[in-house]
């Protein structure tokens, strides 16, 4: 199987906030923010900030959320943000939003509402930074919060972040394809686009056996425009590395033909590891790993998200692995010493073993699984388009400093581009146009084709772009310009008005590097790779439960 460099490299983008490490659920409580802050610190020491721009991002205000989430309940959520309920009038609602009582899993803490923002402010700032051109890759380790829903808390998620993601790059792109590798069904999402063309969400998860949340069965297909565009592939516990490639590849090769997503969201959901203190598969890093490597070969903006994942050793070496796959680069298995080593203990490896545990899913049963897909696929009519209208204002403006990065989602144009205007060169599509034979194109595989032939087609396949079958460098790729641009006078007032407002994203210089990246403390503009990654005071026996 082709390695990693092998392919050639894309523009990433990653967004970080300290502060997500302050938000504790509780000492009995699987879910640990922290492991954000462990992973963050694991890419830090294995140098992979130089090949990225990191940013700070702003945090998601009550407006952000109002584009997906019930007024009521996000005002309700400001006001427990103490850790307290604070009338009675309020306390009423706690059961109404399914927060704080007993019969759910989302506790009322403080900086409820602070975590909420510091997760939905860096997906939506991964989607503007995909959408200025920044980026073709954007991560946000601290969102992929796929279970809360319109009006109500579920399964540790508050705010959606990934709903209100999707909303931002539908101004922009006719298509957005969702996947979900976490091991719980990712239903908040599904339902909020359950009657939509315009968005095909695909999850492989756990289900039966009164598995949480208990949706996700071969019959929720959709509804409406949406009917066939919700796939779901329900999977057995103990599902190990090989079968998970061998059901992955061949679904997500046919929802690529059939679909042609201008842009893709992935879940990253560590969940699905072997040894989580929540889930029951039996994948390593290599095997998780694997779907992001797949989906990062096509030639088509990528936001990467992280989700679930309740054993913090394992999530936080995850996602320092897929953050290098995003990279193109591969780092060694020997973990470098950091701020956290004594509360790894005996672990010096990256990568994990799998369990010895039974795996229930059949051969039979995966084939039955594809078959399913594929009938639902056939059920599609061609490639669908969105109404054409005027392009809503941007979230984000363009820096008037292209070296260095900065992001502004508070900033707004004075007025949206009308129909013969256009996209700057920094908004341009990545998505290519489809060739002339593009319509005529079949898949080499029928509902019936044996799941080894199809990864042996893959694998085969691997040292060219799986879509376009074209060198990034050639004339065709670099003839795919977008076909609009912003009048002059257009830019020149947007820059101008920058120019009169406070960036909200800070700028962390390397001593030894020219590289850029947002700083971790709002008090100075620039500080050094020294400063922010120095072995704080952190007592690893003291704070023990945040990590167990």
């Amino acid at each position: 199987m082709a390695t990693i460099g092998e392919h050639y490299n894309r523009k990433v983008s990653y967004f970080y906030d300290a502060t997500i490490g302050d938000s504790y659920f509780g000492e009995k409580h699987p879910m640990k923010p922290f492991r954000i802050v462990i992973a963050h610190h694991l890419i830090m020491k294995y140098g992979l900030y130089k090949k990225m721009k990191i940013y700070r991002p702003y945090r998601a205000t009550q407006e952000d959320m109002l584009k997906f989430h019930a007024e009521d309940y996000v005002l309700f959520l400001r006001n427990i943000n103490e850790g307290f309920v604070l009338s009675n009038e309020v306390k009423d609602l706690t059961k109404r939003f399914s927060i704080g009582t007993k019969e759910n899993d989302c506790p009322i803490f403080k900086g409820v509402y602070d975590l909420a923002q510091v997760s939905t402010g860096g997906s939506i700032s991964a989607a503007s930074s995909i959408v200025l051109g920044n980026a073709d890759i954007a991560i946000n380790w601290a969102g992929g919060l796929h279970h809360a829903k319109k009006a109500e808390a579920r399964g540790f998620c508050y705010i959606n972040d990934i709903v209100l993601c999707i909303l931002e790059l539908l101004k922009f792109y006719k298509r957005v394809l969702y996947i979900d590798i976490d091991v719980h069904h990712g239903d908040g999402v599904e339902e909020a686009f359950f009657t939509t063309d315009r968005v095909m969400t695909v999850s492989f998860h756990r289900f039966g056996d009164e598995f949480f949340p208990g949706t996700g069965g071969f019959n929720d297909i959709g509804a409406g425009k949406g009917k066939y565009y919700s796939i779901n592939v329900p999977l057995k516990a103990g599902l190990d590395d090989d079968d998970y490639e061998k059901i992955f590849i061949p679904v997500m090769l046919r929802v690529m033909e059939v679909y042609d997503p201008s842009v893709i969201v992935l879940q990253c959901g560590a969940d699905s590891l072997a040894g989580d203190r929540l889930g029951d598969f039996n994948l390593t890093l290599r095997g998780h790993g694997r779907c992001v490597e797949f989906m990062r070969r096509y030639n088509i903006p990528l936001i990467l998200l992280g989700g679930g994942g309740y054993t913090v050793k394992n999530v936080s070496r995850c996602w320092c692995y897929e953050t290098a796959i995003a990279l193109n680069t591969e780092i060694p298995d020997e973990l470098p010493k950091n701020q956290y080593s004594k509360y790894f203990r005996h672990i010096t490896k990256l990568h994990i073993k799998p369990e010895r545990v039974t795996n229930y899913n059949t051969p039979e049963y995966l084939n039955q699984c594809i078959e399913h897909a594929y009938e639902t696929l056939r059920n599609l009519q061609p490639v669908p388009s969105a109404q054409y209208m005027d392009t809503p204002p941007l979230l984000v403006e363009p820096s008037t400093e292209e070296s260095v990065p900065r992001l502004n989602p508070s900033s707004v144009h004075s007025r949206p581009p009308s129909a013969d205007q256009s996209l700057s060169p920094n908004l341009r599509r990545r998505s290519p146009p489809k060739s002339p034979d593009s319509n005529k194109r079949t898949s080499p595989f029928s509902v019936k084709s044996n799941v080894t032939e199809i990864v042996r087609f893959w694998t085969d396949n691997l040292s060219t772009d799986i879509r376009h079958h074209q060198d990034p460098s050639s004339e065709y790729i670099q003839s795919l310009n977008a076909v609009l641009e912003i009048s002059d006078d257009d830019e020149n007032t947007d820059q101008k008005s920058l120019t009169d407002e406070k960036s909200e994203d800070k700028i962390i210089t390397d001593e030894n590097s020219d590289h850029t990246m947002s700083a971790e403390s709002a008090d100075t503009s620039i500080i050094t790779l020294s400063e922010i990654d120095s072995d704080e005071d952190f007592n690893i026996e003291e704070n023990q439960d945040v990590f167990e």
